[in-house]
């Protein structure tokens, strides 16, 4: 693993513990030549998912943006961050078992919509203000009432 401070390839791992739930191992690592301490996390990957864009532009599935994506939504939200690594597993699971990896942009974002209506409901309001492109106050108050009700 190289040192994201100097690029070294000196590092020890000082210390590994499970993560989100089992599904992954934080590691603390130290690097020899410079002496920066920094954390990774290992993860199984079934398999390679592929998103499809609606433009039909292929590109690799990155969950650093899943994550971000939560993050922009779940802003000065009180959210569990447990319960936020769970949904984020969760789709991702359900990506890696779609037949043949190839999953299409808009299936991702109806997942985000899901797991966001349930993590808590601002986020998903504004996660879909941005997943269906609302152009004015008209637009969030149409959704508002078809998803969310009285």
């Amino acid at each position: 693993m190289l040192c994201p401070f100097c690029g070294s390839e000196d590092t020890q791992v000082k210390d590994s513990r499970p993560a989100e739930d089992g599904s992954a191992i934080r590691r603390r690592r130290l690097c020899g030549a410079c002496g920066a301490r920094f954390t990774t996390f290992e993860r199984v990957q079934l398999r390679e998912i592929t998103i499809v864009k609606r433009s039909g532009r292929r590109s690799v599935f990155d969950r650093d943006k899943l994550e971000r994506s939560f993050q922009i939504a779940l802003r000065k939200r009180d959210v569990n961050a447990d319960d936020i690594a769970r949904s984020i597993n969760e789709i991702v699971r359900q990506m890696e078992s779609h037949p043949d990896g190839d999953v299409p942009s808009a299936h991702v974002g109806e997942l985000v919509m899901a797991a966001l209506s349930e993590l808590d409901q601002v986020a998903y309001v504004r996660y879909a203000s941005v997943y269906r492109n609302f152009r004015e106050a008209k637009d969030f108050e149409a959704f508002v009432e078809k998803e969310l009700g009285d």
